[in-house]
């Protein structure tokens, strides 16, 4: 079956720089599109960034933030920088294939000085 794996999540400082990465594995076969997701404390998960033929930002983190895919790995990254305490949250990781979608599990970042 397929399972997503995050890493890459932890402590920063505001101002800082993180890089999480998730790979997939259980299949042979890639995926159509791949996605970040967060959920901060009290509040509704929301998409951070998605990338498939094209890539996606949310308005909040235009500018300093950057998803990337490698499709041999089966494996998507977002990279991080000018890191807000705003930006404290549990980041999901999303893959889609065929109208099917997993997640992963979830990496904290907590952004605090």
């Amino acid at each position: 079956q397929v399972q997503l794996v995050e890493s890459g999540g932890g402590l920063v400082q505001p101002g800082g720089s993180l890089r999480l990465s998730c790979q997939g594995s259980g299949t042979v076969f890639g995926f159509d599109s791949m996605a970040w997701h967060r959920q901060a404390p009290g509040k509704e998960r929301e998409l951070v960034a998605s990338i498939s033929s094209r890539t996606n930002y949310a308005d909040s983190v235009k500018g300093r933030f950057t998803i990337s895919r490698d499709n041999v790995k089966k494996t998507v990254y977002l990279q991080m920088n000018s890191l807000k305490p705003e930006d404290t949250a549990v980041y999901y990781c999303n893959a889609v294939r065929w109208g099917t979608q997993w997640w992963g599990k979830g990496t904290l970042v907590t952004v605090s000085s």
